[in-house]
């Protein structure tokens, strides 16, 4: 039997399905924001957006993986946004898209990936933990608007 569902890179015709996905994560935007944001992605040489579609061609999840280079650091990929639609939760589509990532960052040259979880995420810890991640450290994110004066 075929696995339930398919990766591949995301295509600009996906916003429709993806836009609602950004809003299960907990990020609300419209459809015209997400395709603006997607626009840029898949120009970047640095991001990568992979999509997993069920046997019906419908978007059940996707992530953004992305190489980072800081001082502290060097560089590494980091996984900037995971999801999965709650209703494909549990059959191997989050495993398989971070499997995705993991394959690009490597090909990119990348000898390490990092995922940052929100505390609040309980169900997502023990999945990064299952899939070979381990805990590095606890923070805090602070955000202020600014004005371009």
């Amino acid at each position: 039997m075929s696995e339930p569902h398919r990766i591949r890179p995301a295509k600009l015709d996906d916003v429709e399905q993806i836009a609602p996905l950004v809003a299960e994560l907990g990020y609300p935007s419209s459809v015209a924001e997400v395709r603006e944001r997607l626009a840029t992605l898949l120009t970047s040489t640095i991001d990568m957006v992979y999509v997993a579609v069920d046997r019906a061609s419908q978007v059940v999840g996707w992530i953004e993986v992305a190489t980072r280079m800081t001082l502290e650091s060097g560089r590494r990929a980091e996984i900037l946004g995971l999801v999965v639609a709650s209703r494909a939760r549990r059959t191997g589509v989050g495993l398989a898209l971070v499997s995705a990532a993991e394959r690009w960052a490597a090909r990119q040259g990348m000898t390490s990936i990092a995922v940052r979880s929100n505390v609040a995420r309980l169900e997502s810890h023990p999945f990064y933990e299952g899939a070979g991640y381990a805990r590095k450290k606890t923070q805090h994110v602070y955000a202020k608007s600014i004005t371009n004066d």
